[in-house]
């Protein structure tokens, strides 16, 4: 599939939709309530990020897409925490409508472990004024030439009238802009005029009056709503069984969905919608665009809760035979990638060395690294560093050969080649939170120490318990032992 990904910096969207919170309590079960047959969870961690259109905002920057939202909040503790993740994320909230007598949507999820124990909603799902309708078509019209594909994302709160739906989709024809819609109830004929509709399964059979069974069925729903809704195209999504495109005059496309292990499935459907809406921006044929989502939806699914999936997964995802080839970043670019890790709360672990003959050593070094944080980044000398440390006939194993082995263990997720004089350099724009090195350095020893720790990170030294190093080993080869 080729499809440049760097072209979604350039995406301009509009997400109109019903906004929420989604507020996650973590914790374990070890009883049973004696006051009833329920278990008990113990919560040791709480989070809260943005659900139902948030969510496909979301995914939409952590993709690079520059994003404004439209919709109708209230202006309660919600309301505020919504703006203020908004405001993190950089979007645009001048499209957002406060209404005193409205509540903001909140959805509490508690978990033990991996599963979902209970979930509890406070929502409206009253319909919005005509006031409020008159307030954001206009919002629309006013500002369309600025975007290049508009996404309603639709969770049956409330916020799309039939006015509203009718109105917001004919301003988009009028200026030929893509409008793309995640449905939600059995009348779907209230979104004619769309570019797309994205029904799950379910949504489909039931809209379509076709129950779901088997592939055969699955075909005739998806034509039925094709013919019966005057849209250009039905994306029905299948889960495990990938994603089916629907377009006039055309044998329908089946994209099967590679195999992964499910964690989750709460939100793959935003990041259909977010993706399918990038891919159109960005020039892509609907087959390439639905592709592009199947991907993107397989890698979120194996996370717990409504995520996101990044431009680095999608790549190795589309490139698994030089997925190492994707590790390997410059400076520059490991920058606004570290900066997204840290806006998720991911810790970031770093080290560096030669890495000349590759032995047991460094695969304990790299592997203890990994399991302080979230994401290991490993830098690696260049030829010229090499040979001022290790002398005139270092190294054995040229730049390009040792980023390739670095990059193919698991352990590691990115890979930079860098000078040793520019190593501080390096770690002052990658700012790890974790610097490690082997525990025949001292802390005080290792280079950029200063610079980690005045930015609130540390120092870690790995214990080195077996007398291995490659300047060892090549000595033993030369002596012919």
């Amino acid at each position: 599939m080729n499809i440049d990904l760097s072209r979604f910096d350039m995406c301009r969207i509009l997400v109109i939709g019903d906004l929420m919170i989604d507020e996650y309590l973590w914790g374990v079960v070890e009883r049973i309530s004696p006051e009833a047959p329920v278990q008990v969870v113990s919560v040791n961690q709480q989070s809260s990020t943005l659900g139902g259109a948030g969510n496909v905002v979301n995914n939409l920057v952590a993709l690079g897409a520059k994003v404004s939202v439209a919709s109708v909040i209230g202006r309660g503790e919600n309301a505020l925490a919504l703006l203020k993740l908004f405001k993190a994320l950089g979007v645009d909230t001048t499209g957002l409508i406060h209404d005193p007598t409205r509540s903001t949507t909140k959805k509490t999820r508690i978990l033990a472990g991996h599963q979902h124990v209970l979930r509890i909603d406070r929502e409206t799902k009253q319909e919005i004024s005509q006031a409020h309708v008159t307030r954001l078509v206009q919002f629309v019209r006013e500002h369309i030439d600025s975007f290049n594909v508009v996404l309603l994302s639709d969770y049956g709160k409330g916020l799309f009238t039939e006015m509203l739906l009718r109105q917001v989709i004919d301003v988009a024809n009028q200026n030929n802009r893509t409008i793309i819609v995640d449905p939600k109830g059995l009348n779907f004929k209230k979104y004619a005029g769309a570019t797309a509709i994205t029904p799950n399964k379910k949504e489909a059979s039931l809209a379509a009056g076709v129950e779901i069974v088997d592939n055969a069925s699955l075909m005739a729903a998806g034509q039925k709503l094709l013919e019966d809704i005057p849209v250009q195209k039905v994306l029905l999504t299948c889960g495990q069984a990938g994603i089916v495109l629907f377009e006039h005059g055309k044998k329908p496309y089946q994209i099967p969905a590679e195999t992964r292990q499910v964690f989750d499935v709460s939100g793959a459907g935003d990041t259909v919608l977010a993706v399918l809406g990038l891919g159109f921006a960005s020039g892509a044929s609907s087959r390439q665009a639905a592709a592009l989502a199947n991907v993107a939806a397989g890698i979120v699914v194996g996370k717990v809760g409504t995520a996101t999936v990044s431009r680095e997964e999608i790549q190795r995802a589309l490139e698994p035979a030089v997925g190492s080839m994707a590790k390997q970043k410059t400076v520059s670019e490991l920058v606004p990638i570290t900066e997204r890790l840290r806006a998720e709360g991911k810790t970031v672990v770093m080290t560096n060395g030669c890495f000349d003959l590759l032995h047991v050593g460094h695969i304990k070094l790299l592997s203890a690294s990994k399991k302080m944080g979230d994401v290991l980044i490993v830098a690696i000398d260049d030829d010229e560093s090499v040979r001022a440390l290790k002398g005139g006939d270092r190294p054995i194993v040229g730049a390009q050969q040792r980023l390739r082995i670095i990059s193919a263990l698991d352990c590691v997720d990115y890979v930079t080649l860098f000078s040793t004089k520019d190593l501080e350099h390096l770690i002052d724009a990658v700012r790890p939170d974790i610097l490690s090195k082997g525990s025949n350095y001292t802390t005080e020893t290792v280079l950029g120490r200063e610079i980690v720790e005045s930015s609130g990170g540390r120092v870690v030294l790995i214990p080195i318990t077996e007398p291995v190093s490659s300047t060892r080993i090549i000595n033993q080869i030369k002596k012919g032992n």
